[in-house]
């Protein structure tokens, strides 16, 4: 039902107006032997990071497409795809603690021990960790002085956020509960206030691309979401097993 509500509500702006970022992201990412070696890291952990494999590789194609459309230089431009790399580096790992209490201080932490052996140097690994860590929604974050720093932390923010739009609905909602076994029932009768806190990430892009396609991937979850709990509900989930 959800990908049926997704398919009906369209396909969000970001991907239209900005393909050619995407794509160019997309073919940077798969070509980049330091960011398959970081998928290949979080694809061999037992718990596959809480909200799915799928999910941190989309963040990280997606950030690379907003550093794309936020730098403006050619992308040929080789420092713009030494920052491109990073981007992807810290979406594939931005969620590699997603299970423990303050995830993003212990993503950074752990990111940080992941890319030891990886060909960085220390200022680019601190621009990874910072990024992870001021990746969470509704906490402070750190605001670096650094423009490439600045740039990195924000779009990963932004792709992340990004989810919480129909694949919050079509992927990462399962991903959550179907490794764990958790019923529907549990989880409708928090299912409005859910959408509560979607309405809320509305306001908290941090870059110009994200607060201008942000909001309509929201909008469009928020669809699908108000669509998959009316079905449910009428269908009977809600009621004790």
């Amino acid at each position: 039902m959800a990908e049926r509500f997704a398919a009906e509500a369209g396909v969000p702006l970001f991907y239209r107006e900005g393909e050619g970022a995407v794509d160019l992201s997309r073919e940077l990412f798969s070509s980049e032997t330091m960011a398959r070696e970081a998928v290949r890291i979080i694809a061999g952990q037992d718990d596959p990071i809480g909200h799915g494999l799928a999910h941190v590789q989309k963040v990280a194609v997606d950030a690379g497409a907003i550093i794309l459309l936020e730098d403006g230089r050619p992308w040929e431009d080789e420092e713009l795809r030494r920052i491109t790399l990073l981007t992807h580096l810290a979406g594939v790992l931005h969620d590699i603690r997603r299970t423990e209490r303050q995830h993003a201080q212990r993503g950074a932490e752990e990111a940080a021990r992941v890319l030891g052996p990886f060909a960085l140097i220390e200022e680019e690994r601190r621009a990874i960790t910072l990024a992870i860590r001021n990746h969470e929604a509704f906490q402070p974050h750190e605001e670096p002085e650094d423009q490439a720093a600045r740039l990195i932390s924000n779009a990963l923010y932004d792709a992340d956020k990004f989810r919480w739009g129909p694949d919050n609905f079509t992927e990462t909602l399962w991903a959550m509960l179907a490794p764990r076994r958790i019923p529907l029932n549990v989880v409708l009768p928090r299912f409005l206030h859910g959408l509560d806190s979607l309405r809320k990430i509305r306001e908290t892009f941090r870059t110009e691309t994200g607060r201008l396609y942000g909001p309509d991937f929201i909008d469009r979850g928020l669809v699908i979401g108000h669509r998959l709990y009316t079905a449910l509900t009428a269908s009977g989930e809600t009621e004790e097993p």
